[in-house]
């Protein structure tokens, strides 16, 4: 009874908005939205930014109440832009950001994210990333490594020992404060990609925090290929080239050569060597798609939509 009515005093002072981009949903995205409603701490809607494919996103949502479509063509998005447009069309307290594939892992996940603002200097916070049951082992040690058990509050002290992850933040599942997001200008609205991490550097910079909430968690992982490594790394490195006001002069690389030696390690503990061709080539893939992203203007256009995984950000008017 105290906690139902905790939880109602939670309500009536505060919203939360959820705001998750779709496109070509699969049945995974209705378990989603079942665990999205039946969260301990309840959201106060669901804004589904749709861009428009053969699938039938309003009939799949049917019987869901609470939920808003909207329904944007696929030239009109973008990873900042859309989420942007969302963020706009609320009016909660708090804006939580989901990808279509992250899936709560229990029903405390609005509730564990909302509590790491009790510290008033965050103003943006994102969850831990459980892998999947399919997920593959150099996979879930890379999570582990990313999302560890232990929660932390990042501000720009950290800089020195974190360099650019001190500025990380998912978008695959994160919360912010809306009054801060509207006057720190929100996501960039034209973005390759990485638009969580570029709002990230600019709050940390501004004198604000990031906290990392652990006890907050959602199941999502992919098995991607060292192509896939290859043409994500670029975009990221192309969104850092063109933001140096965030990133120039923070050390970058460092964690990533920290992870691929502890993988490694990992490797020969669990006693599966031949996990390390495999952890080669990958990192070889991302290394390479990395610096090639950072030297993006340099490269001729052919080669520049060769490596993108966003061939659409190219084409169209970036100014």
């Amino acid at each position: 009874m105290y906690a139902s009515s905790i939880f109602q005093d939670w309500r009536r002072k505060m919203k939360i908005d959820v705001i998750i981009p779709v496109h070509r949903p699969g049945p995974e995205f209705a378990e989603l939205l079942r665990r999205l409603q039946g969260q301990l701490m309840p959201v106060n809607q669901i804004l589904v930014m749709n861009t428009r494919s053969e699938t039938d996103v309003e009939k799949m949502l049917e019987g869901f109440s609470g939920v808003r479509v909207v329904s944007l063509d696929k030239k009109e998005f973008d990873h900042g832009g859309t989420r942007d447009r969302g963020a706009r069309l609320s009016e909660a307290d708090y804006l939580l950001f989901l990808t279509q594939d992250a899936l709560p892992a229990d029903r405390h996940l609005t509730e564990r994210l909302y509590e790491a603002f009790g510290d008033k200097r965050v103003k943006a916070a994102y969850a831990r990333q459980l892998p999947r049951e399919d997920c593959r082992e150099l996979e879930r040690y890379t999570r582990a490594f990313n999302y560890p058990e232990e929660s932390r509050v990042k501000t720009k002290e950290d800089l020195p020992e974190l360099g650019i992850k001190t500025f990380f933040c998912s978008n695959v599942c994160a919360m912010y404060e809306r009054e801060t997001y509207l006057a720190q200008g929100g996501f960039q609205t034209r973005t390759i990609f990485n638009e969580d991490m570029i709002y990230a550097g600019g709050l940390i910079k501004s004198g604000y925090a990031i906290a990392y909430a652990a006890e907050a968690r959602v199941i999502h992982s992919h098995n991607y290929s060292g192509r896939e490594q290859f043409h994500r790394n670029f975009d990221l490195a192309v969104s850092q080239a063109e933001h140096p006001e965030i990133f120039a002069g923070v050390p970058s690389e460092g964690e990533g050569i920290r992870m691929v030696k502890k993988t490694a390690a990992h490797c020969l503990r669990i006693r599966k060597p031949w996990l390390l061709v495999s952890l080669v080539w990958q990192s070889g893939c991302k290394y390479l798609g990395y610096r090639l992203g950072l030297a993006y203007k340099k490269l001729p256009r052919w080669l520049v939509l060769c490596c993108t995984m966003n061939r659409g950000y190219w084409n169209q008017d970036r100014k």
